[in-house]
């Protein structure tokens, strides 16, 4: 079983550059290759922000980040960053971390490919 910790939300203003954190622990070598990023907004659904295999060798973002938000692995000590920049008030919402097995470019967003979920962390941006 994987456990997932998220850290670094907060309330912040546009334009803002927060780092957000998120380190696995259990039994993680066996169950996870991959960690990203999804975000939910009041109201809305669960959207993929980003995703990376931990080696590093392939990330993916959403079209709507793109260019300013980067996505970081730790291999060794099984955590991912994400350096939010240039945010927007639209980019407020309750990031969640996860863990999958596997990650494709067809289907990184997919929720349903993650198998451990963090509690998540709040980010509020203010215009």
């Amino acid at each position: 079983q994987v456990q997932l910790s998220e850290s670094g939300g907060g309330s912040v203003q546009a334009g803002g550059s927060p780092t957000l954190s998120c380190a696995a622990s259990g039994h993680t070598h066996a169950s996870h290759n991959c960690m990203g990023w999804f975000r939910q907004a009041p109201g809305m659904e669960r959207e993929g922000v980003a995703t990376t295999y931990l080696d590093g060798s392939r990330t993916y973002y959403a079209d709507s980040v793109k260019g300013r938000f980067t996505i970081s692995p730790d291999n060794a000590q099984r955590t991912i960053e994400l350096q939010l920049t240039s945010l927007k008030p639209y980019d407020t919402a309750m990031y969640y971390c996860a863990a999958a097995w596997a990650c494709y470019s067809a289907s990184w967003y997919s929720r349903g490919q993650y198998k451990a979920w963090g509690q998540g962390t709040q980010v509020t941006v203010a215009a």
